[in-house]
């Protein structure tokens, strides 16, 4: 029979119900920490987030190091039980190996809210991955995969149930392209879902897809996550649609137009909505997959963010006001997550 394995064990995938497929409830990103030079704004940086530099942190996400961490569980099982208090049931948390994934804090933060939480593994941009990794062949690094799934993660017994997030520069640099065949490699073994951090191009998707399959991996159950900030023309995201593969709107809840990465104006909720009804209209349906991933604490609703719960307070009255169905929207919380994360 299918099964879905959360940290706490595996489950039938009916039990998942509403799922949150990209998020972050414990990682540590102050290896993208961009320190200002100014003298005030670096009183800014190295200052607890409060309200009166919210606004600044907001705009400069990156820049601020208490932003930059998620490391209580205790203050992110309050975020989770409001999610949950609004409908929600699941979360796939994509903290990658070495940027501060913690399997026994998702584990508590599982056992006090009742959240059904799915945990991956993987590594991050080449910057963030353990040194170790640029030495060590793909056959090794997919033995470590296969073992967090089958066995456990970082020498525990809270166990993996999907692999990535990996991430992915712009052009893949030689290690990233290693660790993606030994993803292929490790979904051949295991059959769970890849989940990738594309490049900010729009030919990074098929760079990595090539990558994977050449590892041996199953394109159809590869997700190419943040397709929102990746891909802005209707017929490429077809294209892409095309391949078979899932495509990932999971910046819903982002909408500042100061991006740190690239020269990119984000689009909003609406526009992601609409991006979402084309693929949809062109039967694509079934392969979409939303998300937030939130992984400052801008986001949280402790720290005036809109909190886990934005999906189903803010998201999907605005998905319904658009023309999509219940029966669409049940797709995307429901239905495809359900089948992205089982197991045979």
């Amino acid at each position: 029979m299918s099964h879905v394995r959360t940290v706490l064990g595996d489950i039938d995938p009916v039990e998942l119900g509403v799922t949150l497929v990209h998020e972050h409830l414990l990682s540590d990103l102050r290896g993208l920490f961009d320190e200002p030079t100014d003298h005030q704004l670096r009183e800014f940086a190295y200052a607890p987030l409060s309200m009166e530099i919210a606004g600044w942190v907001r705009l400069n996400y990156t820049r601020n190091v208490h932003n930059m961490v998620l490391n209580d569980p205790e203050e992110m099982a309050g975020e989770v039980s409001r999610y949950m208090d609004a409908g929600g049931r699941s979360i796939v948390e994509l903290s990658g190996i070495g940027v501060g994934r913690d399997p026994d804090g998702l584990a508590r933060i599982s056992t006090e809210t009742g959240a059904h939480i799915v945990m991956g593994t993987g590594w991050y941009i080449e910057p963030l991955q353990p040194p170790d990794i640029a030495t060590l062949d793909e056959g090794r690094l997919a033995e470590r995969l296969v073992s967090d799934i089958q066995t456990g993660s970082d020498g525990g017994s809270v166990r993996a149930g999907i692999l990535g997030e990996f991430g992915c520069s712009w052009p893949l640099t030689d290690v990233e392209r290693k660790v993606l065949r030994a993803g292929g490699r490790a979904q051949a073994v295991t059959g769970a879902a890849m989940t990738i951090h594309p490049g900010r191009n729009a030919a990074a998707p098929y760079e990595i897809l090539d990558a994977v399959a050449a590892g041996g991996g199953d394109v159809t159950r590869t997700v190419i996550d943040h397709v929102d900030r990746t891909i802005f023309d209707t017929d490429e995201l077809l294209r892409l649609a095309q391949t078979g593969c899932y495509i990932e709107y999971d910046l819903f809840g982002n909408e500042t137009s100061h991006y740190p990465f690239a020269p990119i104006d984000m689009p909003n909720d609406g526009t992601r909505i609409d991006a979402i009804m084309e693929l949809f209209a062109a039967g694509h349906g079934k392969q979409v997959l939303v998300s937030h991933d939130f992984a400052f604490r801008t986001c949280l609703r402790g720290y005036g963010g809109y909190g886990y719960a934005h999906m189903l307070d803010n998201v999907v009255p605005k998905m319904r006001s658009k023309g999509m169905s219940k029966d669409d929207v049940d797709t995307l919380l429901i239905g495809n997550p359900g089948r992205l994360l089982a197991l045979d």
